[in-house]
């Protein structure tokens, strides 16, 4: 994990999307998509059934590696409002081993607006943490900082005739915009403009490797 900062708060944030927050001894992660998979199996399009089991199973990684005892999870965490109902039992029992030993925070998203809860933690539409809101979309022209999801930004480059797509943090000095963290999920380019008028101005794509944290600006 790479450390940065962001609206006076020290983060350190992982490639594959997860932020720690260590002096809150926290985790933020935001679009796991669980069944997604079977989602799309009950309209004919038949995936590998393992997308909820291979998410879980890293973010339980993570929440060793951090030593947290708090997670936020910036919403859409279930592909639909019955994905829930869909876990097989070694997701659901894994998922059940995490929410009983964190103080576990679903923030409701689109996709699962409604969902009831079966599974342990607690439900909220946003929350404040040390000035910080955390919700699942950003609101446009609110100045007051937030970390959110949503979009599931990815940084598109093309380096000497290669394309290169990477999970990326979009960030300014009072929006931070995480990527997607679940193991089934597309993105969408940091440059969209729909990313870019949320944000507004001087946003960069941050993308972090194995020793830093590599910046790029990003306009409309």
């Amino acid at each position: 994990m790479v450390p940065f900062s962001f609206a006076g708060h020290d983060f350190l944030a992982s490639p594959d999307g997860a932020l720690h927050w260590p002096a809150q001894a926290a985790l933020l992660v935001a679009d796991l998509h669980l069944e997604k998979a079977s989602w799309f199996a009950r309209l004919g399009q038949m995936l590998p059934p393992y997308d909820s089991h291979a998410t879980l199973s890293a973010l339980a990684h993570d929440i060793d590696r951090c030593g947290i005892t708090r997670l936020y999870c910036l919403g859409d965490s279930f592909h639909d409002r019955f994905g829930c109902d869909r876990l097989p039992v070694a997701a659901r029992d894994l998922l059940t081993s995490l929410t009983e030993r964190l103080d576990w925070v679903w923030i409701v998203g689109n996709h699962d607006a409604g969902f009831i809860d079966h599974i342990g933690g607690r439900l909220a539409e946003e929350v404040e943490v040390a000035g910080v809101m955390l919700r699942h979309e950003a609101v446009q022209g609110d100045v007051t900082p937030e970390i959110s999801g949503h979009y599931h930004p990815k940084l598109r480059l093309s380096m000497k005739g290669r394309h290169v797509s990477r999970r990326c943090y979009v960030a300014t000095a009072t929006k931070l915009i995480l990527p997607a963290y679940g193991a089934l999920t597309g993105g969408l380019d940091a440059h969209h403009p729909e990313i870019l008028k949320k944000v507004g101005p001087g946003a960069s794509a941050l993308v972090p490797v194995t020793d830093r944290l590599l910046r790029f600006p990003i306009a409309a």
